[in-house]
């Protein structure tokens, strides 16, 4: 007679600590962090977050260049204080003049608004299947041709701009959907090189390669564009992924067994803090217990609520700056660039401080709910005052560089929760939740092409309104029904016989 028990977490074992839930898990005795194998890891895929974000946004910072005016309307600017010379390196009007080689095209609000969105349907499309056969074939593989077909494909980005409209769209729906594959394929990586209790750290490492990539593709978008011209950075970066994805072959395994280079102690360590989420044999697959779980759709709501903020600085930043500032594309780089820099210092904090309340025997819901509150909350409010603080362009930079700042903490609150609820499905969820949540990206620049077609002069107030109201109705789903102890349709069940 064969009957279902579950598998206790400390079966076989002689030694435990307490784990993050108050159970009862091995941890053996910590390696050392500097230099690991597994924090090389995460700076390596650091370094691949970092490519793909900037294939992906940097036609955020060149659209200022490659298009006559990203003005819907004559505007209207209630901005009585104007930005100090010293401060940007002299008036605006002194460096208006871009390279004369570099084209200029006639694009609406409307029509930029498409092409914001254009990459992102891939990346809706894709992130779930990537997530699902990364897992089958390996986040080495998968990752590593989606860094180097975006590459290309951002090399080919000017000629097909040059060759028209529908081109340069397809190319970028092309794009999206290499960069999609590369963000839902890396997530089976942590499933196999994350301790537990390093987890928020690691994944936030990670992750914040992705804001780096914004800061660093705006702030050097805008100088290369007055330079050299808006094509170049389109090769600079895209020739920075080609020896991306050459460095990811080297240094990236699938799992810590794999690896050439890694010691036997970290081996050890990395496996036996994983041991209970690895199964050991083969289970269906709980399709059904997924799609009625409150948990996992408050996980996905609240991400898909919070990418709405995220995608609005990502696309629209130098947009509002040169609304508000009426300055030069690097001035406007500059300007641009700064709460990104902001968000990259707050993301890798963020993860190091989840660790830290864990190590204070916080509770790992409490810690995941503060830290989503934390980067969904407070730049929902501060992104609201902003065209109210427009007279003022300290303030303004100052509200505007802290909302986006203080967004990424979330990164160690719903972006990762996945992995505490179903650390055994978390490479197809994270993908999945990670595309559910990509819709905004799609929506976003729709909308707020629309918003500022119809509406010039309160087009920008109106959509920092929707923002907030979206933000706080995620948030509200998340702190009512987000958990963060594993789920009973993602435990391991093992057939036994009586």
């Amino acid at each position: 007679m064969s009957t279902v028990t579950e598998l206790s977490p400390t079966a076989g074992k002689t030694e435990c600590t307490r784990g993050l839930q108050g159970d009862q898990t091995l941890i053996p005795r910590t390696v050392p962090r500097l230099c690991s194998t597994r924090y090389r890891v995460a700076l390596v895929t650091h370094f691949a977050n970092f490519i793909l974000m900037a294939h992906s946004c940097a036609i955020n910072i060149t659209m200022v260049a490659m298009v006559n005016s990203t003005e819907p309307q004559p505007q209207l600017n209630s901005s009585t204080e104007g930005l100090p010379d010293d401060l940007l390196g002299g008036p605006p009007e002194v460096s208006q003049k871009l390279p004369a080689k570099a084209p200029v095209y006639d694009w609406s609000p409307q029509t930029q608004g498409i092409l914001f969105s254009s990459a992102q349907y891939g990346m809706v499309l894709l992130q779930a299947p990537a997530g699902f056969l990364a897992g089958r074939v390996g986040t080495r593989k998968v990752v590593g041709v989606a860094v180097l077909g975006s590459s290309l494909l951002t090399l080919c980005i000017p000629l097909a701009a040059h060759f028209g409209l529908a081109l340069l769209i397809a190319a970028r729906v092309m794009q999206g959907l290499a960069q999609g594959t590369g963000y839902g394929g890396q997530f089976a990586l942590w499933q196999r090189w994350a301790p537990p209790h390093e987890r928020s750290t690691l994944c936030g490492i990670s992750l914040t390669g992705m804001i780096l990539g914004i800061f660093t593709v705006t702030l050097m978008g805008g100088i290369i564009s007055q330079a050299l011209g808006w094509p170049f950075v389109f090769y600079i970066f895209g020739g920075l992924g080609c020896v991306c994805c050459f460095l990811w072959f080297i240094c990236i395994y699938d799992d810590p067994g794999s690896h050439p280079r890694i010691s036997i102690p970290e081996r050890e360590y990395i496996l036996s803090a994983l041991d209970h989420q690895v199964s050991s044999e083969k289970q269906s697959f709980p399709a059904k217990a997924m799609l009625r779980s409150l948990p996992l759709w408050s996980i996905c709501f609240c991400s898909f609520c919070h990418q709405c903020l995220v995608n609005m600085f990502v696309m629209y930043t130098p947009t509002y700056i040169s609304f508000v500032y009426k300055v030069n594309i690097r001035d406007n780089g500059l300007l641009s660039s700064l709460p990104f820099l902001v968000a990259w210092f707050v993301g890798i904090l963020g993860g190091q401080m989840a660790d830290f309340l864990l190590a204070k025997n916080f509770r790992l819901v409490t810690v995941r709910k503060i830290a989503t509150v934390l980067g969904n909350l407070l730049p929902s409010v501060l992104i609201v005052a902003l065209p109210y603080v427009s007279s003022s362009y300290v303030t303004t930079t100052t509200f505007l560089t802290l909302s986006c700042g203080l967004a990424p903490f979330c990164q160690a609150g719903i972006y990762i929760n996945i992995l505490d609820i179903a650390p055994r499905f978390a490479s197809f969820l994270m993908g999945a939740s990670r595309g559910l949540a990509h819709m905004a990206a799609v929506l976003v620049p729709i909308v707020c092409g629309l918003l500022l077609t119809q509406d010039p002069e309160f087009g920008w107030r109106n959509i920092f309104f929707l923002l907030f109201a979206v933000n706080l109705l995620g948030l509200v789903s998340y702190l009512i029904f987000g958990r963060a102890d594993v789920q009973e349709w993602a435990k391991e069940k093992k057939l036994t016989r009586l």
